[in-house]
């Protein structure tokens, strides 16, 4: 029997005999590896060619971009990359260390010098696979009109919150000047990782930023901005137009500067029911690729939301390269769900990090198997956790490099479509 795992991630098995298989025929068309596939009904044939080893180690080998991104973009690749949300953080001395002589968070990610030097704390403690900017999704709100203060205990704070059209008049364009120290870092750490490593940006999704504009600041109900979705609909909807308009052109301002893949973070879209997030937040995040592909087509652009379980059908339709899953979703069952046009991201639960290390080995070697052997970028389902044991993070990372494709999945050979009528030996 050979194990052919077709491109989309789908797995069959092609016997001595012709086998029909969820409406595909399968057949050996001679003694050597070549396969024939039958697409029912009408049978018409096409040919496939089985990949070796050796053919998979070279095609993995063809492009000079950084590992994530590649993942990203659904290229063949030797190994899955891995960062984590909030790699850099509380959970690190040194940063604590640079808190203490910089309490303000406002300070320590509106200042280039302490920007980059916080976002390199985890790349030269566990040389991660992507370097994300330390910033807050927050943060480009005062370049566009909305203030806001972060308080230790309350979060952000945001002073005169928009409800009503006499609100909406504050808000006026980005102001890019306000944030050349988001693009000042990171053409800077571009620069300090090189190839070595993908230098993330992100944004918040509109419906997520609204969320903190309309309720003042964080909530555990948001119930004045889902009143707002019946009250006062058409102010919702000029608050969620103007935020699209921001973020895309903030997103396309962190290309530039050198961002080489984009989070999307609607946080808190994972609080909406489903039908409610398809009409409140897709369409804005929709509208946002959308006007970035036109600008960046080649950087790739992942959405995540906590709390997905119910959305991730939906979150394909938004048109990103990648969808993040949340520690709550079964990698292999949201795989099936995502479909073969869309790469994920994730899931392992922030708290196995807590747990014996071979523990957390079995738990990114299963993660990994279910995702498959192609286009998955390795993550926590949510942020590291305050007093995550770095030990734990930095075994994280050592397994992951440590990882192969071909021992993972050695049993398995890669289909590679020919055209139809071909057919091409396994060497």
């Amino acid at each position: 029997m050979i194990s052919v795992t077709v491109r989309g991630g789908e797995m069959y098995s092609s016997l001595d005999s012709s086998e029909e298989v969820r409406g595909l025929l399968i057949a050996r068309s001679s003694p050597d590896s070549s396969v024939r596939l039958g697409l029912r009904p009408n049978l018409k044939t096409q040919s496939i060619r089985l990949l070796s080893k050796r053919q998979r180690s070279l095609r993995a080998s063809l492009s000079s971009d950084p590992l994530l991104v590649q993942a990203a973009r659904g290229n063949a690749i030797s190994r899955p990359p891995a960062w984590m949300m909030r790699q850099a953080g509380r959970y690190m001395a040194v940063y604590r260390k640079l808190a203490e002589k910089y309490p303000s968070f406002r300070v320590r990610s509106e200042t280039v010098d302490l920007i980059v030097e916080i976002s390199l704390q985890p790349w030269r403690a566990f040389r991660p696979d992507g370097v994300i900017i330390f910033s807050d999704i927050l943060t480009p709100l005062p370049a566009f009109g909305v203030p806001f203060e972060i308080e230790d205990v309350k979060g952000p704070i945001i002073q005169s919150p928009i409800c009503d059209e006499e609100g909406l008049k504050c808000l006026h364009p980005i102001d890019l000047e306000k944030l050349q120290f988001v693009g000042e870092s990171l053409m800077i750490l571009r620069g300090e990782v090189g190839k070595k490593a993908a230098v993330l940006g992100f944004v918040g999704a509109p419906w997520t930023i609204a969320t903190y504009i309309v309720e003042g600041g964080t909530t555990r109900t948001y119930t004045t901005i889902k009143r707002m979705c019946h009250t006062a609909p058409h102010v919702l909807r000029a608050l969620l137009s103007h935020l699209t308009q921001a973020i895309s052109d903030y997103i396309i301002f962190q290309v530039k500067s050198g961002a080489q893949c984009i989070q999307i973070f609607d946080s808190w879209g994972g609080q909406l029911p489903p039908h409610v997030w398809e009409h409140w937040s897709k369409p804005y995040i929709k509208q946002i690729v959308s006007s970035v592909r036109k600008e960046c087509p080649q950087t790739p652009l992942v959405l995540y939301i906590n709390g997905n379980g119910g959305l991730i059908e939906r979150m394909t339709g938004t048109g990103v390269d990648v969808v993040g899953l949340d520690w709550t979703v079964d990698m292999a069952d949201g795989r099936r769900r995502l479909g073969n046009n869309v790469n994920v991201q994730g899931n392992v639960d922030p708290t196995y990090l807590f747990s014996p290390l071979p523990v957390l080995t079995d738990e990114i070697h299963r993660v990994v198997r279910c995702a498959g052997r192609r286009g998955h970028i390795l993550n926590l389902g949510h942020g590291v956790l305050v007093n995550t044991p770095e030990e734990a993070v930095a075994h994280f990372f050592d397994v992951v490099r440590g990882l192969s494709y071909d021992s993972l999945f050695e049993d398995d050979v890669v289909v590679d479509e020919l055209e139809p009528d071909s057919t091409v030996k396994l060497r």
